[in-house]
């Protein structure tokens, strides 16, 4: 199975070739949605002639990926050390969340502003059209009955 991620931009973050079985991790810097991409290494005739292929796809994000329990055993913490650097992840989350929510309303200002302009803009094109049409019309009128004579 062959495994390519790429970010929000288009940029790939990983890509890597696993056998029947594989675990991956990445982490990004750029937030956004990922596109995750599966390729088999089985052909396609095999898939057609009634093979199989079974996927298990288990996505953890934040510190829900951390294995703490191996984490205290590796690093030889103590439980309240290990509550601590439960507590410090659960913290660094937040503010992950914090910054990803605070970009989303940049961004959405940012369009909402646009929006705004743009409909400005085409609101005094509307006004302006309508004003010379006007005026227009006043003109032809006027010529039309002082050609009739009737003014």
């Amino acid at each position: 199975m062959h495994v390519e991620v790429k970010d929000p931009d288009g940029k790939v973050v990983l890509s890597r070739q696993y056998g029947s079985e594989g675990r991956f991790t990445f982490t990004s810097h750029t937030p956004g949605e990922h596109q995750i991409c599966l390729h088999s290494n089985s052909t396609r005739m095999a898939l057609f002639a009634g093979g199989k292929l079974r996927v298990h796809l288990d996505i953890q994000v934040g510190e829900h990926t951390n294995n703490y329990p191996e984490i205290a055993a590796k690093d030889k913490l103590t439980e309240l050390q290990l509550r601590a650097r439960q507590l410090l992840d659960q913290v660094e989350q937040i503010q992950k969340e914090q910054n990803y929510q605070r970009y989303r309303e940049e961004r959405f200002r940012m369009t909402s502003e646009s929006t705004n302009q743009r409909v400005l803009w085409w609101s005094i094109a509307q006004t302006g059209i309508l004003i010379l049409t006007g005026i227009w019309q006043m003109r032809h009128l006027k010529s039309f009955f002082e050609a009739k004579k009737l003014v």
